[in-house]
């Protein structure tokens, strides 16, 4: 593989991939790059459903190997929810409306009740057909605190709070929380598995 196309609109994502495909001499373009226009309906019931849905439109679209994500945020309490309706959980589906919801199912919940994680599923198609994706997963845990804290980062984000740094990832810094997220662990279980083919 030379060349790989990123089946996201999403900049930072992009320039995330860009850094981890670099040691291993494959160019990223975007969808931008290969004039593709490219917006499937997500039909899947699972982040890998998605993902796999993601990436094979685009491989046929461009013609060239694709990588597609989906992630999201579970909380097991809610039965998993909001889960692959992260991004549209609520009826308006912006940040503020879904994290707004958020606060008011968890409301009735306490101590480990509030526990969560983001999840992050990668999937690499080298062509339209491939029988063998490669699939990468990343987790990390923490809990939903009760109010908004930090204005860093995007959906979520100010109101997961991660243990180990004592702070919600919407105030951590982009460095800080790239170190650390479910993409970037993600990230580095599909290196590895490329570094092996």
């Amino acid at each position: 593989m030379k060349k790989i196309v990123i089946a996201s609109n999403n900049q930072g994502k992009i320039a995330e991939f860009k850094s981890l495909f670099a040691p291993l001499n494959i160019e990223v373009l975007s969808l931008k790059e290969v004039d593709i226009t490219s917006d499937p309906e997500e039909t899947g019931l699972t982040f890998v459903e998605n993902a796999l849905i993601k990436a094979r439109n685009v491989a046929k679209l461009s013609g060239l190997p694709t990588l597609a994500d989906d992630s999201g945020l579970v909380v097991p309490a809610l039965d998993g929810m909001p889960g692959i309706y992260s991004a549209r959980y609520s009826v308006e589906g912006s940040d503020q409306a879904n994290n707004a919801l958020l606060l008011k199912k968890m409301a009735k919940f306490q101590g480990e009740k509030r526990a969560a994680y983001f999840k992050a599923v990668l999937v690499l198609l080298r062509t339209e057909n491939d029988p063998v994706p490669l699939i990468a997963e990343g987790e990390v845990h923490g809990f939903i605190t009760d109010t908004i804290l930090g204005d860093g980062g995007f959906g979520y984000d100010p109101l997961f709070f991660y243990p180990p740094l004592s702070r919600t990832f919407g105030e951590l810094s982009a460095s800080e929380k790239n170190q650390i997220s479910h993409r970037a662990i993600a990230l580095s279980s599909l290196s590895a598995k490329l570094s092996q083919i």
